[in-house]
């Protein structure tokens, strides 16, 4: 017979699909979505060093006051807003966004759209 799969090990098979296309350079670091049952977590990667350059979620403790929940669509456009706002001060403008495995809709989506909208492209 098959196995059936559990929900972690397909979300895990896309995700590896998803990074096998999307890597970040120091010209153009990859921004990079998790998402999790209580939080969401952005992060700008230059791949080719290997260092996270910055970072934003709602655990943060700038953003732990601002939302009232950390899983829904106001906390991620406003982690979207705040890692842009980071990488900006950094000096990065340009990202390649990796979804995680994650569908483009929701929380990922809004937090992209968020980011675009506070000055990263995209």
């Amino acid at each position: 017979m098959f196995k059936v799969k559990s929900r972690m090990e397909r979300h895990l098979k896309k995700h590896v699909r998803v990074r096998t296309k999307v890597s970040g350079t120091t010209d153009r670091p990859r921004l990079c979505v998790f998402r999790s049952l209580k939080h969401i977590y952005a992060q700008v990667i230059d791949d080719s060093n290997g260092q996270t350059i910055v970072s934003a979620s709602t655990v943060d403790k700038e953003l732990r006051e601002a939302v009232a929940k950390g899983s829904n669509i106001d906390a991620a456009k406003k982690v979207g807003q705040l890692v842009a706002q980071r990488a900006l001060a950094k000096g990065v403008a340009q990202v390649v966004f990796d979804r995680g495995g994650y569908i483009y809709h929701g929380r990922v989506k809004n937090l992209a759209e968020a980011a675009r909208e506070a000055g990263l492209k995209f």
